[in-house]
C-alpha cells in the first residue's frame, strides 16, 4: 500500500512561500496565543497570522540592520512565541537558523556554538548566566546577544520588533525582497549526543517544505484546530511541525509544563498535538488510573467492545460513549501525532478505542524528519505506516525474516553533516540515506521498526535480539515506569551474552497498591512478572538478570534513553558492588 494523496495541498519551494500563502488564506485567524502572568493574574494575547508576518518582517529587518544578512543565528530556550518568530525571521531572510537544546551542559553548548560559527544568539532569560559566561570566555564567533524578553543590559526580541528607529526603509525593502535559495543550508541542527559525537545536520528549505507538503497530503490537520506545542522546537520534528501547523491555518498554544498538561488541554480546548510516546503514555495512564479509581474499568472495557463492534458497520459512537473521559481532556481532543520513538501499540489502540485518533510517524533529523507515517486510511497496529508520497523506502540486505537496515530516498534528505565528510559518506550512498534503523516491510507496504542497528544484541549462536521490542512488553508490567534491555557477559560463558533489564518502578503506584511491601518484596513481585513474560518468548530471549531502581533513566530532551551513558553507569555500579 502506498501513501496516496488524501487531502489537497499546494507544494511550495520554501518557507517564505508557505508563510505568505497562510497569511493570504488565514490573515485574521489566530496563529499563536501568548499567556501573560502578572501579579498572579493571567491574560491572553492573540497573535493573528497577519501580525505574525509583520513581527517576522520587523525582526528580520532588524537582523539585517545588525549586519546578520547571510549569517548564522543560534536560538535557545523553551517553546515560546519569540522562539518561533526568530526561527521564521531567519527562514524568510535567508539567515541560517541554529536551534540549540536548552538543556545542554555548558561545555556542550559552548562547543555547539563554536562549531556552528553562529554570530548571534537569541536566548531565553533563564539562560542569561550561561550566555554571559560564554560571552566572557570569548571562544565563540558570537557578536550579538539578544534576549527573548526585556532584560537589563540586553536588547530584546520585543524591542527589535517594535522599535522602527532601529532600521531604515531601504533595509526593510532589502529584507522583504530577499530571494530564498531553497537548495542551500538553511538550518544547522545538532543531533542529540555528547560533544564528541553529536553531528551537525545541514537542512535546506526544500527539505522542510517538501516534508510539510507530504504531511499535508495525508494528515487531517484543519484550520479550525488548536495545537499545543509540546515537542521542543529545537528538535526537527518540533520545528517542522511548527511550520506545518502554520501552513494549515492552525492556532498554536504553549504548555505551562508537564505538570499542567491536563489543565492546559482543558484551558485551551486543544484538538490536536504532536508528542513523544512517553508523554502520550503518561496522559493515557492518567486517564485509565482515574477510570480505575472510580471502579469503571469493567464498564469501559464492555463499552469499548460494543463501540468496536458497531464500527465494523460504520457506526461510530466513541465520542458520545466516552464523552466524560474526553471532557476531562478538554472535550475537543481528536488527533495525536506520535513521533521521536516507537509508540506502544496498546496505548495507540487505547486512545483510538476512546475516540481520539492516534497516528505514528517515523523519521530522523537527517530526513527533515518524516519519511513514513500512518494516516486515517493507512493504519496497522505496531507499524509506523507507509512511506510519504515523495519518499522511497527499501530494506538493505534483509535477513531470512526480511529484517535489514532501512534506507530512504527523497527531497527531504539532508545536504550532509557539517564539516564531517567521512560521516556523511558513510550514510549517504548512491542517492540513498542509510538510517541505521532496522525494520521490515510487510506485503502491504507497511513499515515495521525492530530497533537500532547499534542497539541490536547478537548472541554467540547468531540469534539477534532487538531490545526495543522486549522493552515495549516489559513497560506494560504493573509498577514498571520504564525499562532498558541490554546484554552483559554471561557468567558461565564469557563469550556469550546474558540478557538483562534495568527497570525503573513507579514509587507512587507502589505505595498505593503495595503499601506494606518492602523494596525487596517489590523486587520479587516484579521479577515474578518478568519470569511470566519470559514464558511468552523463545528461550534465547529470556531475561536472566534484573536491576531495579526508582531513579529515572538518562535521557535526551526528546525522552530517548541515552543507552551508552546508561550502560556506563550500570557497569560502574556493578563493578563497585
Amino acid at each position: 500500500m502506498e501513501n496516496k494523496k488524501i487531502f489537497n495541498a499546494t507544494e511550495f519551494k520554501n518557507i517564505k512561500e508557505i508563510i505568505y500563502n497562510s497569511v493570504n488564506l488565514y490573515g485574521e485567524q489566530i496563529a499563536y496565543v501568548i499567556k501573560h502572568k502578572k501579579d498572579k493574574k493571567e491574560s491572553y494575547e492573540n497573535i493573528t497570522y497577519k501580525k505574525l508576518l509583520n513581527d517576522i518582517n520587523s525582526l528580520g529587518t532588524a537582523f539585517y540592520n545588525m549586519g546578520l544578512k547571510n549569517k548564522r543565528i543560534a536560538i535557545i530556550g523553551k517553546n515560546r512565541y519569540e522562539w518561533a518568530v526568530t526561527h521564521l525571521a531567519n527562514m524568510l531572510g535567508g539567515i541560517v537558523s541554529v536551534p540549540l537544546d536548552k538543556d545542554l551542559q555548558y561545555e556542550e553548548l559552548e562547543n555547539s556554538l563554536i562549531r556552528s560559527k553562529a554570530e548571534c544568539i537569541v536566548f531565553d532569560e533563564k539562560l542569561s548566566d550561561e550566555i554571559l559566561k560564554i560571552e566572557k570566555n570569548g571562544k565563540t564567533n558570537l557578536k550579538q546577544f539578544i534576549c527573548m524578553t526585556k532584560t537589563e543590559g540586553r536588547i530584546s526580541v520585543e524591542e527589535l520588533i517594535n522599535n522602527k528607529k532601529l532600521y531604515s526603509d531601504n533595509i526593510k525593502e532589502e529584507y522583504l525582497n530577499s530571494k530564498i535559495d531553497e537548495n542551500i543550508m538553511s538550518i544547522l541542527l545538532f543531533t542529540s549526543g555528547t560533544t564528541s559525537n553529536s553531528k551537525a545536520v545541514m537542512l535546506s528549505q526544500k527539505n522542510i517544505a517538501s516534508n510539510i507538503y507530504a504531511m499535508q497530503c495525508v494528515e487531517d490537520i484543519r484550520s479550525t484546530d488548536t495545537n499545543i506545542a509540546f515537542l521542543p522546537f529545537h528538535h526537527i520534528f518540533g520545528s517542522t511541525c511548527m511550520i506545518m501547523m502554520l501552513s494549515a491555518g492552525v492556532k498554536t498554544v504553549f504548555p505551562d509544563g508537564l505538570r499542567y498538561i491536563k489543565q492546559n488541554l482543558n484551558e485551551y480546548k486543544v484538538s490536536l498535538f504532536v508528542g513523544v510516546p512517553v508523554l502520550i503514555e503518561a496522559i493515557y495512564k492518567t486517564i485509565m488510573k482515574e477510570v480505575d479509581k472510580q471502579g469503571k474499568t469493567k464498564v469501559i472495557k464492555f463499552a469499548i467492545k460494543i463501540s468496536n463492534f458497531l464500527k465494523k458497520f460504520n457506526i461510530d459512537i466513541r465520542r458520545k460513549l466516552f464523552k466524560q473521559i474526553l471532557d476531562a481532556l478538554g472535550g475537543e481532543l481528536r488527533l495525536i501525532i506520535s513521533g521521536g520513538a516507537p509508540a506502544d501499540p496498546q496505548i495507540s489502540k487505547g486512545f483510538t478505542d476512546l475516540g481520539v485518533d492516534i497516528i505514528q510517524g517515523y523519521g530522523l533529523t537527517e530526513t527533515a524528519p518524516v519519511i513514513c507515517a500512518e494516516n486515517k486510511i493507512c493504519i496497522r497496529n505496531g507499524s509506523v505506516g507507509v512511506p510519504m508520497l515523495n519518499d522511497i523506502i527499501e530494506i538493505s540486505n534483509p535477513d531470512e525474516n526480511g529484517i535489514g537496515e532501512i534506507k530512504v530516498k527523497g527531497p527531504n534528505i539532508m545536504l550532509g553533516y557539517y564539516e564531517m565528510q567521512e560521516e556523511t559518506n558513510a550514510v549517504l550512498r548512491d542517492g540513498w540515506f542509510y538510517t541505521g534503523d532496522l525494520g521490515y516491510i510487510d506485503k502491504d507496504g507497511f513499515l515495521f521498526i525492530t530497533g537500532r542497528n547499534k542497539n541490536m544484541i547478537v548472541l554467540k549462536n547468531g540469534k539477534k535480539i532487538f531490545p526495543e521490542e522486549i522493552e515495549t512488553l516489559v513497560n506494560r508490567i504493573d509498577l514498571v515506569e520504564e525499562s532498558m534491555v541490554f546484554g552483559l557477559p554471561d557468567k558461565i560463558d564469557k563469550n556469550d551474552i546474558m540478557l538483562s533489564v534495568k527497570i525503573v518502578y513507579n514509587e507512587e503506584e507502589a505505595k498505593e497498591k503495595y503499601a506494606d511491601k518492602t523494596e525487596k518484596e517489590l523486587r520479587e513481585i516484579i521479577w515474578n512478572k518478568i519470569k511470566e513474560l519470559n514464558k511468552t518468548f523463545p528461550r534465547y530471549k529470556h531475561i536472566q538478570k534484573m536491576i531495579l531502581t526508582k531513579e529515572e533513566l538518562i535521557k535526551t530532551t526528546t525522552k530517548k534513553v541515552k543507552r551508552q551513558e546508561e550502560m556506563k553507569k550500570i557497569l560502574n555500579e556493578l563493578n563497585n558492588n
